[in-house]
């Protein structure tokens, strides 16, 4: 018995907003932007961007050129992959496009007829994806979340962009009001010669009214007003405004005895503070049951082996994983010297961390023991850095962080090990229903 597998379920086309329609039309000759470079499409989560700004990008390309070359650009080439080409292969096809992808070169061959054109795809992580684009010659760009892009990446972007007739395609949710694209696009549409349209989720028909409540819960504070209004604002006060200090710290014997899955989250200081937090998971809740701190400049410099008797005694015998600070290289060797073994380096992206333990709080999906007093104490001094905010970087202040950054590490990366797994699973039984004789 084999699993076949299966084609992609065929794209199902929703009725379009109004926004929606001039995303499709606006660079066509009827369409009084038809002469703009670029456009600029900005807002909220869920708002029905991204998918009618790539099929217009292709519709437009495939209408306009003839072989010619084109750029597509994600942060990463994966979240470009997963969130824009396989829902945008699916609206292709759905329309009569033959699109041929060549993952190891990441290019779409994208034919209709006898015409056939090729978009190479990007990954904009940092100031080092500029080196990718140099160098190649373009006839359109379409940046998916161009304001988690650097400035260097999109200028080289766009400076390729040379073929007569280019256009520019940019998607992206709101940052703070400093932030380059804000002031060096929408800051100037018209020497731009762009045209800026912005979304919220009312302007996505899909969504019922009970899928845009679940999603206004899920974020709190600065991701509300961003990801949810859509607005570029700054990151200001504390940090974890949902902490509720009557709902969210409980007495140590309100804790479950039993749990899903249980870890230790570590953030290892060689000259500052290394904590250790003890965590239970029972469903999609979390528990914080117990801490480890250890001051350097109160109680004394500790070695490396020291702090490895130190995490002994904190495991007291259990199994947990362990996730760390990925830069305590020389701490990790230690441990696995020892034969602790169940050891993963933590992911380290602060505003997504940041953004998942918001979102246990907003969602009463997070605990803290009552005894953890230094946890509960940067908590509330966990704020968000103004100086930073004015440069338009959104940063933390580094100071009595390293509770909140093992806590950070811990929810995080477990909470991204859990999606990958139900994933998975989505994915096996999906093909399980594909089964067949051969």
């Amino acid at each position: 018995m084999t699993k076949l597998k299966l084609k992609p379920p065929a794209f199902k086309w929703a009725p379009f907003s109004d926004k929606q329609l001039k995303v499709m039309t606006w660079w066509m000759p009827e369409s009084p932007h038809h002469d703009k470079d670029a456009i600029i499409c900005d807002g909220s989560v869920r708002a029905g961007k991204t998918v009618c700004m790539s099929f217009s990008y292709i519709a437009w390309a495939m209408d306009t050129f003839r072989g010619e070359q084109f750029g597509m650009s994600g942060k990463t080439i994966g979240a470009l992959r997963r969130n824009v080409v396989g829902p945008l292969k699916r609206m292709l096809a759905s329309r009569g496009y033959h699109v041929h992808d060549n993952r190891s070169e990441n290019v779409l061959t994208v034919t209709r007829g006898l015409n056939s054109n090729r978009f190479f795809l990007f990954g904009g992580r940092d100031e080092s994806s500029q080196d990718l684009i140099a160098g190649i010659t373009l006839a359109g760009m379409f940046f998916d979340e161009v304001a988690l892009m650097p400035k260097s990446f999109v200028d080289q972007a766009t400076a390729r962009c040379s073929v007569d007739g280019a256009k520019l395609w940019f998607n992206c949710n709101p940052a703070g009001p400093y932030h380059w694209f804000k002031k060096e696009w929408l800051g100037q549409l018209q020497k731009k010669h762009a045209l800026h349209l912005h979304f919220t989720m009312e302007d996505n028909l899909s969504l019922s009214e009970r899928v845009r409540e679940r999603y206004r819960r899920m974020y709190s504070g600065i991701f509300f007003q961003r990801y949810i209004l859509g607005l570029w604002v700054m990151a200001e006060g504390v940090i974890f405004s949902k902490f509720n200090d009557a709902v969210h710290k409980k007495a140590r014997g309100w804790f479950p005895a039993k749990f899903d899955r249980k870890f230790i989250c570590i953030d290892y200081g060689a000259n500052n503070p290394t904590a250790f937090l003890k965590y239970g998971v029972r469903g999609n809740v979390y528990y914080e049951l117990d801490e480890y701190y250890h001051n350097i400049r109160h109680a004394g410099e500790k070695t490396n082996g020291e702090y490895a008797d130190d995490l002994e005694a904190f495991l007291d015998g259990d199994e947990y994983a362990i996730f760390i600070d990925p830069s305590a290289k020389a701490f990790i060797i230690e441990l696995q010297k020892r034969g602790i073994v169940n050891i993963r380096a933590a992911v380290n992206t602060v505003l997504d961390g940041i953004q998942t333990v918001s979102n246990r709080f907003q969602n009463n999906e997070l605990y803290i023991c009552a005894d953890n007093t230094n946890s509960l104490q940067e908590l509330v001094s966990y704020v968000w850095d103004e100086k930073a905010a004015e440069r338009g970087e959104d940063k933390p202040i580094k100071q009595n962080d390293h509770t909140c950054d093992a806590r950070r590490y811990g929810i995080h990366t477990d909470y991204l090990l859990q999606r990958v797994k139900q994933r998975k699973k989505e994915r096996e039984e999906r093909s399980d229903h594909d089964v067949g004789w051969m």
